[in-house]
C-alpha cells in the first residue's frame, strides 16, 4: 500500500474575513439610546463603573462593599479630611476594576454637590479617558 504525502496550506481567504468586528468586552446596559441595549469595550466598563457610582455603599443586598460614600458626603463640608475619604473610595471601587488603572482623581465642590474627575486608563487598548462625574443633591448623578 502506498502512502500519499498531504500537504494542507492555509486558507488566506478565511482569515481575512470576519463578518463581525471583534470586541474584547461586551455587555448590556439599561438605558435605551439605541434600538438594541448592547455595549461594548469603553462604553461596557463605564457603564460597570457607573453601577458602583450610582449605588449608595451598603445598599446592594448580599454585598454590603459595593457602591460608594460619596452619597453620604454630598451634605457633609468638603475639606480635605473628606476629600480624601472620597479619594480613597474611588481609588478602592476602581481598583477592583481589572479593565482600567486609576491615574489621577480631583475632587471639587460647586453649589449643590461634589465635582469628580477621574483619569484612567483602559487596559485593553492603552487608551486615556476622563471620567467627569457630578453629583448632585436634587439631580442624583450625571455623568459626561
Amino acid at each position: 500500500m502506498a502512502i500519499k504525502k498531504l500537504s494542507i496550506k492555509p486558507n488566506t481567504q478565511l482569515n481575512s474575513y470576519r463578518p463581525y468586528p471583534t470586541y474584547v468586552y461586551k455587555g448590556f446596559s439599561s438605558k435605551q439610546k439605541k434600538s438594541n441595549f448592547k455595549i461594548y469595550d469603553i462604553d461596557c466598563i463605564r457603564e460597570d463603573v457607573l453601577n458602583q457610582f450610582n449605588t449608595r455603599k451598603g445598599e446592594r443586598v448580599m454585598n454590603p462593599t459595593f457602591g460608594t460614600i460619596i452619597w453620604d458626603s454630598i451634605f457633609e463640608p468638603l475639606n480635605e479630611l473628606t476629600k480624601e475619604a472620597i479619594v480613597d473610595d474611588i481609588k478602592g471601587i476602581l481598583s477592583n476594576e481589572p479593565r482600567i488603572i486609576v491615574q489621577d482623581v480631583k475632587v471639587d465642590e460647586y453649589a449643590s454637590g461634589i465635582l469628580l474627575e477621574i483619569t484612567v486608563r483602559y487596559r485593553t487598548n492603552d487608551l486615556t479617558g476622563v471620567i467627569k462625574l457630578q453629583f448632585d443633591r436634587e439631580l442624583g448623578l450625571i455623568s459626561s
